[in-house]
């Protein structure tokens, strides 16, 4: 019995991860003050705090439901987030605060030969998995849109990437036997709609997509077990899409065999058909489908906006990159407004859908005000354009970031 094993087994039969409900309705009492996400648009403070539920310091952007934001220092330690600094989004507040690991069963039904209800003992006996992938908001830096959009004003910091450990979705549906008319499989978990009337939150995946044998279900991250506010005590994992697919506290697999066309998928989440999702300001009326897949994206983490520099010859600078669904190829820097750009070093490839870590010197020619802008491109040539997109939800933000800071001769 490995470690996780014992973590997981010993105590199974009791076994409850506690949230004091008190956490998730006012900002704890250990805030650290206040953090400037620039965002163009408006008010762009939030407050830090470190008393959420195994969670250390985070950016609040909501309380209930809770949205917890990654500081973007945190980026910069290791191209795997730490469990108690990794992003935090919920659509509804009625979700457990405890969850009983021994009582706990996952149903999978619809259009199979055998209706399953799956404890988590039976889960940790089935072959396991283990890959790393990035988990991104849709909305991920939606605050830096403009105009401005509705919706949580994320900075940066609503993503994380982690290594997941789980089964396949695949051999999940196999135990229950997948009729031959499915062609969808829609997920839930244990969050309730807070509004009578309300939609569940559900999604779906194609039956193909499902069964690629890279879909997980997880419940392990970084080698521990969920916390709780990121999906105790399994969760859906995946892989290369952005994570309103990745549903928190999985307890319901139904496979379909027609569209979901509830309202997660037919009316939510959904972006305009056009080149990279972008439309003019005021469109209306545009074709949709839903959002998918994540497009490349890299960040300068070792330097924050506004920072002064000492003048030296050169200057490190380095941060993160993620490939969206493909690997990471290249990351190239510039420091005169995407003129030219140079090559950056890689660090360790952990697979295709993990960040990866990139490196450089830059030369720097004297005092002054200084821009940087880190550009990835993923090995199916896709890379990452310098105009912003803008649509109405502020979704799948991918062009070029820049970090402006100071080289001061006496810094």
């Amino acid at each position: 019995m490995d470690r996780f094993d014992a973590m997981m087994t010993a105590p199974l039969g009791r076994r409850q991860m506690l949230a004091g409900t008190a956490a998730m309705l006012a900002v704890p009492a250990g805030a650290q003050g206040l953090v400037d996400l620039r965002l163009p648009g408006g008010p762009s403070q939030r407050p830090l705090a470190g008393g959420f539920p195994g969670k250390g310091e985070m950016i609040v952007q909501r309380i209930h439901p809770p949205l917890l934001e990654t500081p973007m220092e945190v980026f910069d330690s290791d191209v795997f987030t730490p469990n108690d600094r990794f992003f935090v989004r919920w659509h509804w507040s009625d979700f457990p605060t405890s969850v009983d690991a021994g009582a706990f069963r996952l149903a999978v039904r619809g259009r199979v030969r055998r209706p399953l209800s799956i404890g988590l003992s039976q889960l940790l006996r089935m072959p396991r998995v283990e890959l790393a992938a990035v988990n991104q908001c849709s909305g991920n830096s939606r605050g830096l849109f403009e105009p401005r959009v509705p919706g949580a004003q994320w900075g940066h910091g609503a993503m994380g990437n982690a290594r997941w450990t789980g089964v396949r979705l695949r051999d999940v549906l196999d135990q229950a036997g997948v009729l031959s008319d499915a062609v969808a499989v829609r997920f839930a978990g244990l969050d309730g709609a807070t509004v009578e009337g309300a939609p569940r939150f559900e999604k779906a995946l194609a039956i193909d997509h499902a069964r690629d044998g890279e879909v997980m279900i997880a419940f392990a991250m970084n080698g521990e077990q969920l916390p709780l506010l990121n999906g105790f005590p399994i969760r859906l994992v995946v892989p290369g899409w952005y994570s309103t697919y990745w549903i928190k506290m999985l307890s319901d697999i139904e496979v379909l065999s027609a569209p979901d066309d509830r309202y997660w998928m037919a009316k939510a989440y959904r972006i305009p058909t056009t080149p990279g999702a972008d439309i003019v300001p005021g469109t209306k009326d545009f074709p949709t489908v839903p959002i998918g897949r994540m497009v490349p994206r890299s960040f300068v983490t070792s330097l924050r906006e506004g920072q002064a520099v000492p003048l030296r010859p050169t200057m490190p600078v380095g941060g993160i990159a993620l490939g969206g669904d493909r690997s990471v190829a290249r990351v190239e820097l510039s420091a005169d407004g995407g003129r030219s750009w140079q090559p950056t070093r890689l660090g360790p490839d952990h697979g295709r859908y993990s960040f990866r870590r990139w490196d450089a010197e830059l030369p720097l020619a004297g005092p002054g005000p200084l821009t940087l802008m880190a550009r990835c491109t993923n090995d199916a040539g896709e890379g990452q354009p310098m105009k912003a997109i803008w649509n109405p939800s502020g979704f799948m933000r991918g062009n070029v970031e820049a970090v402006s800071i100071e080289v001061r001769a006496d810094a």
